[in-house]
């Protein structure tokens, strides 16, 4: 069951409102790295990424790729004014050392305390954790865009992850197709459901103990 552009974008649209002027601002790959697309022309925002890059631009237009400039993924970028690279030791040294306001990460799964599992599924070959362990642990804010059920309709919001851990309690906001939902001390709190979704939908798909907000936002 895997998502349509519309949502994919909708879920980047909504995530894009919790950056801010002048902020440094890492995306993971597959639905995060969509975000950029929805920032407004005037906002300057310092994109970050593991291998080297701090100021990634938009895509390059077809034919003006430059094949030594690339994100994390390998995909071609663009740079902004007053972009720098550096060695990817120097940009795991920015995250350690608590530089990054933002990371956007894509999620297999997330418990009620804000434990993530993004990483591995078992059985399945994967080249190794790479950044998330370090941007889950040390960014200001981590917001997690995903899927509200797996492919099997299995809710991905549970009360203990399943998959072995990328962190434990980082994970400050969460974003699926169905609500918006922040980690507290008190447990997750829906504070914005999606059209056309309903408050027993959410409680229906979501194994994890959430409760809702005193005023509960409609996203269109």
């Amino acid at each position: 069951m895997g998502m349509g552009v519309d949502v994919r974008n909708r879920l980047a649209r909504r995530a894009a409102k919790e950056i801010e002027q002048g902020m440094v601002v890492n995306l993971g790959i597959g639905i995060p790295s969509l975000v950029s697309n929805f920032l407004p022309d005037e906002m300057e925002v310092m994109f970050h990424a593991e291998n080297g890059i701090l100021g990634m631009g938009e895509a390059p237009k077809q034919g003006k790729e430059d094949p030594a400039l690339c994100n994390a993924a390998g995909w071609p970028v663009t740079i902004v004014k007053g972009a720098s690279y550096f060695d990817s030791s120097e940009a795991f040294g920015m995250i350690r050392r608590g530089h990054l306001d933002i990371t956007i990460l894509g999620a297999l799964e997330v418990s009620e305390t804000g434990d993530l599992a993004n990483w591995i599924v078992p059985g399945k070959r994967v080249p190794g954790i790479g950044g998330a362990m370090e941007l889950a642990q040390k960014a200001k804010k981590v917001i997690v865009l995903m899927s509200h059920v797996n492919k099997y309709g299995q809710p991905k919001i549970l009360k203990q992850c399943q998959l072995p851990l990328t962190s434990a309690r980082c994970v400050d906001l969460i974003i699926t197709d169905m609500a918006v939902m922040k980690v507290t001390e008190k447990g997750l709190i829906v504070t914005e459901i999606m059209d056309p979704y309903t408050r027993e939908d959410v409680l229906n798909n979501t194994e994890a103990s959430i409760t809702f907000a005193e005023e509960v936002k409609t996203l269109a």
